[in-house]
């Protein structure tokens, strides 16, 4: 290598190298500094794009978790306002039961139905004032709302609070009379005449469209209530709908007293029953009915001179072989639609009763019938016309009498079950949210460390890195001290 003057190579090149390596240790200290290996595009420009990324998902994940904590604290909030509303229900079904014992006079209902009035106040109360967040939640208003629980577009989780106000909740009711009182065949004068073999009801399919859906039920020439109503409660998965039936048929306005013979029974089951009787008090009959209840399925009450025969499950109740010991003696039977039939003693009269069937449900439904009642419908309309459910609501409940009372519970029973709904829907939602938060939390954390993966420094390798690049720093100004001195040796020569 030539010694010169006016270029010196090796100080030029302790330079470069010195250059480096202070940019080196620049970048090790900014590392360290920063905790990041990436601070900056230059850095590597697609790890800090990708990261960048990463960082959107992460932030959004992480408020997305919090949007789900705040579904929770919603639903818990609309639960807990509901579960006072349940105590509500629960203290109004309590004062029914009570106000339809008999001990009770007209005084002592009107003091039930007084506070009764209070807690329909106080269920509007709580519907009208429960809120979240300044949202009102109860009053029906809060309907499907959508929770962002992800960090892109259209990753929501929606529900709806259905109204929980007194003026809301109830019960959806039809009452369906298919009842009869209709002669056997002939005319004889024969004692021993039997009863109709079956009902007018005729074969039909009725349609059901409820809450969960519609279902066609096929119904058989001459069922009875009973088994009508054992229809729709097993098809209520598929409707939403259940049923119940009762048969009821009084005997009033006997023309003479005396002794009363009759074969009275339901489902086949039958017995013969006799009794001394007057034309007002028919209470040793019903004695005697009551005692031959068991066999029978029938029980009876008196009251007011009228005899009533109860047929609880609905089954069509037979009455037949009437006879007195008054000869041509008769007997009133009236059925639920006020249809009757008179009973000669001695004769050939008979009749059969059928029951009334109460369809109920939370929610509103509809029926229909593909038969006219002209034909022999289950409803009091003409072929496929469509009966709307009638609806009670916890408003209207009186208990101020019996009937009233025993009406209140179905009300009442019908709010509860509408309540315990959806409060089970609000516990699924926020098992749902709980769900969603715990896999939100794991997506974050995975995601949080393939970050750290691309953009964090590795201690390790920076200290090592810039011990490395201190080390060269101090090595390359000594070294550059050196070469500065190299042009030194040409002017010893030239003064040699």
């Amino acid at each position: 290598m030539a010694l010169t003057i006016n270029t010196n190579v090796a100080s030029l090149n302790a330079q470069r190298n010195l250059s480096r390596s202070q940019g080196d240790l620049a970048t090790s200290m900014e590392r360290l500094s920063s905790g990041l290996r990436i601070n900056s595009a230059k850095d590597d420009a697609a790890g800090l794009a990708i990261s960048d990324r990463m960082t959107s998902q992460i932030r959004g994940l992480n408020q997305a978790t919090r949007n789900a904590n705040d579904g929770i604290s919603l639903a818990q909030t609309a639960e807990g306002a509901m579960q006072e509303s349940t105590n509500i229900l629960q203290r109004m079904r309590e004062l029914a039961v009570q106000a339809a014992n008999a001990t009770n006079s007209a005084a002592d209902r009107s003091a039930l139905q007084a506070e009764v009035n209070q807690l329909k106040t106080e269920m509007n109360r709580i519907a009208n004032s429960t809120t979240f967040n300044g949202l009102k939640i109860l009053d029906g208003s809060f309907v499907s709302q959508q929770f962002q629980v992800g960090p892109n577009p259209n990753e929501t989780i929606g529900f709806s609070i259905k109204s929980m106000a007194a003026d809301d909740l109830g019960r959806y009711y039809h009452n369906a009379i298919n009842t009869t009182a209709n002669q056997g065949a002939g005319s004889s004068t024969a004692a021993n005449a039997t009863p109709p073999t079956t009902n007018t009801i005729a074969a039909q399919t009725l349609t059901i469209t409820g809450s969960k859906g519609t279902d066609n039920l096929i119904i058989g020439a001459g069922a009875t209530a009973w088994e009508i109503a054992s229809q729709v409660t097993n098809s209520a998965s598929k409707t939403g709908v259940t049923a119940t039936a009762r048969t009821e048929v009084t005997l009033d306005g006997l023309s003479a007293s005396g002794v009363v013979n009759l074969t009275i029974g339901s489902g086949g089951n039958i017995a013969t029953v006799n009794a001394s009787v007057t034309t007002t008090d028919m209470s040793e009959l019903a004695t005697v009915i009551n005692d031959q209840s068991g066999t029978t399925g029938v029980t009876a009450t008196v009251d007011a001179g009228k005899l009533t025969l109860v047929q609880a499950e609905g089954k069509d109740i037979q009455i037949s072989n009437f006879s007195h010991s008054t000869a041509s003696a008769t007997i009133k039977a009236t059925a639920a639609d006020n249809n009757a039939e008179t009973l000669t003693s001695g004769g050939t009269d008979s009749t059969r009763v059928s029951g009334v069937i109460e369809f109920s449900s939370q929610d509103s439904y509809t029926l229909s019938s593909n038969v006219g009642v002209a034909a022999g419908s289950i409803l009091s309309t003409a072929a496929n016309a469509t009966v709307i459910a009638s609806f009670e609501e916890v408003t209207a409940i009186d208990i101020s009498d019996v009937e009233g009372a025993n009406d209140a519970l179905k009300i009442v029973d019908a709010a509860l079950g509408k309540i315990d709904a959806q409060r089970g829907d609000l516990g699924a939602i926020q098992n749902r949210f709980e769900a969603t938060i715990a896999n939100l939390q794991n997506v974050s954390e995975n995601l949080t460390a393939a970050r750290s993966r691309i953009r964090d420094a590795d201690i390790a390798q920076e200290t090592s890195e810039m011990t490395k690049n201190n080390i060269l720093q101090q090595a390359g100004v000594a070294i550059l001290t050196q070469a500065n001195q190299t042009p030194q040796l040409a002017l010893q020569l030239l003064q040699g």
